[in-house]
């Protein structure tokens, strides 16, 4: 059965729905806001950044994060930058044309209204950072610098070397650090949250866990905020930080959010390749490297295996600038990761294996100087020989495809709240603003455009009607949670198998890879479908959990998350076959132009895939919510 969905969107112009929905809100009085409790789950760049907005406006803050310290969120490994339509190269930029590339970057799968909202927010996220003393690179002249990403022709993208995405998170954290100390933000750290509390249809509170001292905790508030980023491990390697999981987003599922696209992953183009069997994580390469490399293979399958300074200039497929003319290496994620694995599969990739393209800055590097690329991405070249011992001043970098980033996550209305009243999605965590494939430097756009401007803007429309009904700790429905999260750990303590929670994730990682990864077919998605519940019924009968609950216990804090993973994959696996069509980084094999690009169906899937869970062993319901779009028309998706 398929239900249809609202979004609550403002009617009216597109350009007037954000401006008219914020300055027409039913806000709380602001003498009555120390009187609300938000719990914010996240301390990353959303999760930071709505903490520490929201105690500045005198809400009392809860906010939990499961590393040692907010500094330590995966947002800090944020490499390249962040995208805002300033127009300081006055290249054509604007808001409308941020907008514009966004949507055609999602392949028309994402909200027109709130792509909109994030592309005319974004400037105002750039004078908050610099305000906040985050040091942007800047020209001679003393204006701030831009540099261009995939998927677009301009250059509008903010960035402080590569590692923007530490000099943000420690902008965000200062202010976060402010409001610790002026009492109005509660900070929990190494915490981890297990479970959702629902009391009468409005989220109210969560069971967390210290990961220090095993303690299971109640923490009951008026709404809940959710921005613990994506669920890429699921696929075991990927870029994510080791304890990125899908944890709290699928305990919200499980008690009646709505989880939207979980088939929308990212693979991102510029990633070092596997190296081994058992390599834990994989390091990206920043996309803003495609500035200046160019990515080639050799176009002789005899020469892959040859140093690459021996292959002359004629014997190079530069293949994005070949197929692409019009963005050559700046090519969106999606299709420059395509167009690596095809080159690899006809047997012309390089390093270990085949499975490498050649990222070349010889040219840049005799047109510029080494001194301005080193100015320009050192510590990432610094980053790449530390890892490869291979010094890519002298010889191409080796970059191969990988898990990235996921566009899908819960669904939430305009607002940014889930289908489950007060409960408030941010972030990566929700599905809102990047449809089918994210552009690259958006990512640190969304999420402080939602922590910073949007949620504290739309958080007191719903707190202003609840007033006096925040449920106590003590009442039967944390009692019930907690009881149900105590018999999870329970449960995997007692399995006592043989097997270790590594080797499970493993595979459950290369069965996606394999059948849910860089592209799909019916077939193999039935097979995965068929796997996943074998391998998940082989977890609880053969796993093994060390140590015990009350205790400072890693192997029990992964194993969590890894049922967790068995359990979302098969969720994710059904996404992906019930959309059948192509779009981003969403590409079934069975629906492809001639010259191999992703062929969509608009219409009979242009809408929003959101899945209700209707019980353990059960079918979830899909919901559907029709995009449509007012002033971006549906086109097929061209980078030629």
């Amino acid at each position: 059965m398929i239900g249809t969905l609202d979004a609550k969107i403002p009617p009216g112009p597109l350009a007037q729905k954000w401006r008219s929905h914020r300055d027409h809100m039913r806000l709380v009085n602001p003498n009555n806001r120390r009187q609300f409790d938000v719990i914010v789950v996240g301390s990353g760049l959303a999760g930071g950044s709505a903490a520490a907005t929201l105690g500045e406006l005198g809400y009392r803050v809860k906010c939990f994060c499961f590393q040692d310290s907010p500094r330590r969120a995966h947002s800090i490994a944020a490499q390249g930058g962040i995208n805002a339509a300033k127009n300081y190269q006055n290249d054509g930029d604007s808001v409308y044309r941020l907008f514009h590339d966004t949507i055609k970057g999602g392949d028309f799968r994402s909200r027109e209204a709130n792509v909109y909202r994030l592309a005319e927010i974004s400037n105002n996220i750039i004078d908050q950072c610099v305000a906040q003393g985050v040091p942007f690179a800047r020209e001679y002249s003393g204006l701030l610098a831009n540099r261009s990403f995939g998927g677009a022709q301009v250059s509008r993208t903010f960035y402080a070397r590569g590692q923007t995405g530490q000099q943000l998170l420690l902008g965000c954290y200062q202010a976060l650090c402010r409001q610790i100390a002026g009492g109005t933000v509660q900070m929990f750290p190494q915490t981890e949250m297990l479970d959702l509390v629902i009391a009468d249809g409005h989220a109210k509170g969560i069971i967390a866990r210290s990961l220090r001292s095993g303690k299971i905790e109640r923490h009951a508030a008026d709404a809940v905020v959710l921005a613990t980023g994506g669920y890429g491990n699921v696929f075991y390697l990927s870029t994510n930080a080791r304890g990125c999981n899908v944890t709290a987003t699928y305990r919200a599922y499980k008690r009646g959010a709505l989880f939207a696209n979980p088939a929308f992953t990212q693979i991102h183009p510029t990633c070092i390749p596997v190296s081994g069997d058992y390599q834990s994580k994989l390091t990206l390469m920043s996309e803003s490297l495609r500035n200046d490399g160019r990515v080639w293979v050799p176009k002789r399958k005899e020469d892959r295996d040859k140093p690459p300074g021996e292959i002359p200039e004629a014997d190079r497929d530069y293949y994005l600038e070949r197929k692409y003319p019009s963005y050559g290496n700046l090519a969106p994620r999606d299709i420059s990761s395509r167009a690596a694995k095809q080159v690899c599969d006809e047997g012309r990739g390089v390093g270990p294996g085949g499975r490498g393209v050649y990222l070349d800055f010889a040219d840049a590097i005799k047109r510029l100087g080494e001194d301005v690329i080193r100015e320009r991405y050192g510590n990432l070249f610094e980053v790449y020989e530390k890892i490869t011992g291979e010094n890519a001043y002298k010889i191409p970098m080796r970059i191969y495809p990988a898990v990235h980033y996921t566009m899908g996550g819960l669904w939430v209305d305009y607002d940014l709240m889930s289908n489950v009243s007060g409960l408030f999605v941010i972030g990566e965590a929700n599905f809102s603003d990047h449809g089918a494939n994210r552009l690259g430097a958006s990512a640190l756009m969304q999420g402080l455009a939602d922590g910073y401007f949007v949620l504290p803007n739309t958080l007191p429309n719903y707190l202003a009607g609840q007033m006096g009904k925040r449920p106590s700790p003590d009442s039967p429905e944390f009692q019930e949670a907690e009881e149900d999260v105590h018999a999870r750990i329970e449960k995997l303590l007692k399995v006592n198998g043989t097997r270790s929670l590594d080797s499970f994730h493993r595979e459950l990682g290369l069965l996606l890879w394999d059948k849910c990864g860089m592209s799909r077919h019916e077939k193999g998605l039935r097979e995965a479908l068929e796997k996943i519940p074998e391998l998940r019924k082989q977890f609880w009968r053969e796993v093994r959990v060390l140590g015990g609950d009350e205790d400072f216990n890693q192997s029990l804090e992964r194993a969590g998350r890894v049922a967790d993973f068995l359990e979302f994959a098969e969720l994710m696996c059904t996404d992906a076959l019930k959309r059948d069509e192509s779009a981003g980084g969403h590409f079934r094999e069975e629906h492809q132009t001639p010259d191999g690009e992703a062929l969509r169906d608009d219409e009979r899937h242009a809408a929003v895939y959101a899945w209700e869970f209707q019980g353990d062993g059960q079918s979830p319901k899909l919901h559907r919510e029709p995009l449509h779009f007012e002033t971006v028309h549906l086109t097929q998706r061209s980078y030629k």
